[in-house]
């Protein structure tokens, strides 16, 4: 290729590039919104928002259209990360959260064993021996923690990432390994979800698969925004908790 052909495909891959910036950012707006809902107010939303416009353009940077997946798909892989890294900057995910996270985790499971049923929030609240305001508080506390971890990801032996945010969500493009891992967790989420108690399941369905905010489903529900946070906290326990069961 001669040199003026040369610079001809450099400019097309440019323009390219910033087209695939510019149509993106209202997902960068979305994502944002979704990951950081109820956050603590100390946190800058400008400066998470700027980490994950830095994502957007990474994405663009190392998109290839060869691989054969869309690059809503591919972006959102790194916009999510670099939001992740922005809200750990601010110790958003510290080990005192994890810590309580875990210990949740592990005492829902152990309910769930011993009374063959979901345990009820009394019930969590009475294990833990603390006031069922005091678990109410615990599930605000773990509430980033709850919806970034749907962020965690596995990756298929091409190496291509599946997260479980993606399976809940619209699934978009998908290389034929994070199709089978796809059809394999959405079969065991749906057979989780269904067994939720039932404003929960109601709470999950209406934020993952009817695209609606807090308050919306709150209205729906009538039910505060800050209730329907703790029943997806909440739900998002038992649900992780169901998948490793399912992984290991």
């Amino acid at each position: 290729m001669d040199t003026q052909g040369l610079q001809m495909q450099i400019d097309t891959q440019q323009v390219e590039r910033e087209r695939l910036i510019v149509t993106h950012i209202p997902l960068v707006s979305y994502l944002v919104g979704r990951l950081t809902a109820q956050l603590p107010s100390h946190l800058d939303l400008q400066d998470i928002t700027s980490a994950a416009m830095i994502g957007l353009i990474h994405a663009a940077d190392r998109f290839d259209p060869a691989r054969g997946v869309l690059f809503k798909t591919f972006a959102e892989q790194h916009i999510r990360g670099t939001i992740l890294d922005e809200l750990r900057s601010y110790d958003v995910l510290s080990r005192s959260m994890r810590d309580k996270y875990k210990r949740l985790e592990r005492e829902l499971r152990r309910l769930e064993h011993h009374f063959g049923r979901h345990p009820t929030s009394e019930e969590v609240a009475a294990a833990l021996e603390i006031s069922l305001d005091a678990y109410y508080e615990l599930l605000d506390d773990v509430h980033v923690f709850t919806f970034i971890s749907l962020d965690d990801s596995w990756e298929g032996d091409d190496g291509s990432p599946l997260c479980l945010a993606d399976v809940l969500s619209e699934p978009g493009a998908k290389s034929p390994q994070q199709q089978v891992m796809g059809m394999q967790l959405a079969e065991a989420l749906g057979v989780a979800i269904d067994t939720l108690p039932e404003k929960e399941r109601l709470a999950v369905t209406l934020y993952y698969s009817e695209d609606l905010n807090l308050k919306e489903i709150g209205e729906t529900l009538g039910l505060t925004e800050s209730r329907i946070s703790q029943l997806i906290s909440q739900a998002m326990v038992r649900l992780r908790g169901r998948l490793k069961l399912h992984r290991n």
